[in-house]
């Protein structure tokens, strides 16, 4: 099930390296290896060279616990690539746990699934507009004035410096986009 979401997904970036966050199992670095590798042609005689690219990362957060169970340390390393700050899967995790709660069709036993892979994309895509475009993040505002309680209120592509305003769905669906090719 493993290799089939990594190549699901190395399929929908269109073969773009990305930056993947795991458990300590040591499984997930050879399915990534197997996922990304392309064959390099050198003009010689016999199979190419298999190779990975170099902007692929893997950090794996391993959390050791004694024998009744309680966290003794969270160890976190790369293990594919560099490392990256900040590391571990809190992010990631919080953002999924958000998509689950505003998508019905990422809940188990739904009637709200998607039927095809563009419905489900559409879906997934939208949300996360809404997610980063469109809805302002508390704990991303900014104080108006001294001494007020007054607040900006920023959306995560604000404070990334992506855009200066947060966007509508009207915004989103009328405006004019170049074509980037890949």
């Amino acid at each position: 099930m493993l290799e089939q979401a990594v190549a699901t997904t190395v399929e929908r970036t269109h073969r773009r390296p990305l930056s993947w966050f795991s458990d300590g199992w040591h499984g997930y670095r050879s399915v990534l290896l197997r996922a990304y590798r392309h064959p390099v042609h050198t003009g010689k005689r016999g199979r190419p060279r298999l190779v990975v690219p170099e902007t692929l990362s893997l950090m794996q957060t391993v959390k050791h616990r004694d024998e009744h169970g309680r966290l003794l340390s969270v160890e976190t390393c790369a293990v594919l690539g560099a490392s990256m700050e900040p590391a571990g899967t809190l992010h990631v995790e919080r953002l999924n746990g958000t998509m689950r709660d505003r998508l019905g069709a990422l809940t188990r036993k739904t009637h709200a699934f998607a039927k095809r892979d563009a419905t489900f994309d559409a879906l997934l895509g939208l949300q996360l507009f809404d997610h980063n475009f469109r809805r302002a993040h508390p704990a991303l505002r900014l104080p108006a004035a001294e001494g007020l309680r007054r607040y900006h209120h920023r959306s995560p592509a604000m404070a990334l410096g992506l855009t200066e305003h947060r966007w509508s769905f009207q915004e989103l669906l009328t405006i004019r986009l170049p074509i980037v090719p890949f």
